[in-house]
């Protein structure tokens, strides 16, 4: 997917999933994800024995035991090998709550990560609706511009004819530059627009060729008006699913494990282990007594197999006081899940008000460009007729050009309000 394709025109969709697989903090936190997959990993290998091995190499001078283990003044010298295992039997389930938590750490990243992904998701919405927006008032100003060329031609028959002054003629094209003026205004916030979209999807290099789509026909309020719904409705489903509390939920379990981590200390530790060493000994004073390195390793060799209990008495109230951390931390996360549920409500409560707001204006302002529509025909019909002054027919231009725009700043707002809802709702992000 490049942005670079001539005439290329890019979905809403199109662009979150570009912006989802390019976005760096999405990179950074699918990085934190699979730090947690390796602490799981580290976790689940904690049931396997460890095995080491170890060499040594001693040097003894002046008195020291010969071969016969009589203390005699020699030198000498020893080397040993040595190969052991250890396997936990039993840890107060330690290790399994260890495994249980890790897991729901997994989790509450993998929703930290598809929670970023959603925000991603909206950010990029806004940025599109806003390019929306922006060529939407462009038109607005093309109209504009259109609208002051064809008055420049009837002043000018008009003047010609001697129904109106020449001063009116000079008067209309000083307003058709003005138009000019705001037209490239117009334009220029449309490539912004344009620029600060294809920055939010991280693109390299957007180019001129970068567009998008206008899947938005019709009237706004008919096309989404299903997704303004009551905003305890939105909350008891979106309290089920949304990232952000699942990630919380996943937390505060998490912290419960690790409580039992923390109270497995309580209990004996029981454990196999298993080992096998062997040596060789070599006497400077007596080297006709030494036997070969072969022999001695072989001989030499010892085989150890045994059980090790470890029965906690007192370690200085650590244990005591690691279970009550544990406990501090629960109830901590608790408090935080609780405060995130809140959040979303409120912000849900906000977002439901906003767009029942933004309805409500997006009707007024059609009421508005139908009445300043027919007020600015009644005053192109008069100065036509020479009948009203150039500045009469500028006002009623004027106030028809800002009706307009009002209606496209109601509508696209109305819009990304409805799709916010949406979000909150678990709707995919469409227009």
């Amino acid at each position: 997917m490049q942005a670079q394709d001539t005439n290329k025109q890019w979905t809403l969709q199109e662009c979150i999933e570009y912006a989802i697989e390019h976005n760096i903090d999405l990179k950074q936190k699918e990085q934190v994800q699979k730090s947690k997959e390796v602490d799981l990993n580290t976790s689940k290998n904690s049931w396997l024995p460890n095995l080491n091995a170890s060499m040594g190499q001693d040097f003894s001078f002046g008195r020291s035991q010969s071969t016969n283990n009589v203390i005699v003044d020699q030198n000498a010298s020893s080397s040993s090998l040595g190969i052991q295992t250890n396997m936990p039997l039993f840890t107060g389930l330690r290790v399994y709550n260890e495994i249980q938590a890790r897991k729901l750490d997994l989790k509450a990243a993998t929703e930290n990560l598809n929670k970023a992904k959603d925000d991603l998701a909206i950010n990029v919405a806004s940025y599109y609706i806003q390019v929306l927006y922006n060529k939407e008032i462009l038109r607005v100003a093309n109209l504009q511009v259109e609208l002051s060329k064809e008055q420049v031609n009837k002043t000018q028959a008009l003047v010609d004819a001697g129904k109106v002054p020449l001063s009116q003629l000079y008067d209309i094209k000083a307003q058709l530059a003005k138009d000019e003026v705001t037209q490239t205004d117009a334009r220029n916030n449309v490539n912004l627009a344009l620029l600060d979209l294809a920055q939010a999807l991280e693109m390299e290099q957007s180019g001129e060729d970068f567009n998008i789509t206008d899947p938005i026909a019709g009237n706004p309020v008919e096309l989404y008006m299903n997704s303004i719904l009551p905003p305890d409705d939105i909350y008891n489903h979106a309290v089920s699913f949304k990232p952000q509390i699942k990630e919380q939920e996943y937390m505060v379990e998490s912290y419960k494990k690790l409580l039992k981590v923390s109270q497995a200390a309580y209990f004996p530790q029981l454990s196999l282990y298993a080992s096998y060493r062997t040596s060789y000994y070599y006497s400077y004073s007596e080297r006709e007594a030494n036997r070969s390195f072969s022999s001695q390793f072989k001989q030499n060799g010892q085989k150890g197999l045994g059980l090790s209990l470890s029965i906690p008495l007192f370690n200085r109230f650590s244990t005591r006081n690691a279970v009550r951390s544990s406990r501090i931390a629960i109830i901590n996360q608790e408090l935080m899940m609780e405060n995130t549920k809140k959040v979303l409500y409120k912000e849900i409560q906000q977002a439901y008000y906003n767009a029942v707001a933004a309805q409500e204006k997006y009707n007024a302002s059609e009421k508005s460009v139908e009445a300043t529509r027919e007020a600015f025909k009644y005053a192109e019909e008069r100065y036509n007729a020479g009948k009203s002054t150039v500045f009469e027919f500028n006002d009623a231009k004027t106030k028809y050009a800002q009706s307009l725009a009002e209606q496209a700043q109601a509508k696209y707002n109305y819009i990304l309000r409805t799709k916010i809802l949406d979000f909150y709702n678990g709707t995919p992000i469409q227009l």
